[in-house]
């Protein structure tokens, strides 16, 4: 039996293989019944929410240039804020903006007389990353 062939898929196991190997047209609408088919397969909090969050994670690989929002109002689902990838990709943007903060004010410690070790110190980064910092 090929994939193209199940055309309704019935368990959710074969509906996401479905949609990893979907054409981005298609993965909408695809998406949102592979949810709907969850919803109806999985009672349980924990494993439905796992699910939901494996298929917004094909989503987003299958959409790159699309918001949070545009993904959210693709799939129809309400609280895509609350999935551990909407949550993990947050926390990853917070720490790039906190060490790209810190390395904003290695050139004005260096100006101030502060050596590069000083800074690292300070700052809480490694001699390389301060010397990174330099020319930033």
């Amino acid at each position: 039996m090929y994939l193209e062939e199940l055309e309704h898929p019935t368990t959710v196991g074969v509906g996401l293989i479905r949609l990893v190997v979907a054409k981005p047209q298609a993965a909408p609408q695809q998406a949102q019944a592979l949810i709907a088919l969850a919803r109806r397969q999985y009672l349980e909090v924990l494993p439905l929410k796992g699910i939901l969050e494996l298929i917004e994670t094909v989503m987003v690989y299958k959409f790159p240039t699309l918001s949070r929002e545009e993904i959210e109002a693709m799939l129809k689902l309400d609280g895509l804020k609350e999935t551990r990838v909407y949550q993990e990709a947050l926390q990853e943007g917070k720490l790039a903006g906190r060490e790209e903060g810190k390395l904003e004010a290695v050139p004005a410690l260096l100006a101030r007389g502060f050596s590069v070790e000083e800074i690292a110190q300070i700052l809480g980064l490694s001699v390389a990353q301060v010397a990174q910092g330099r020319t930033f």
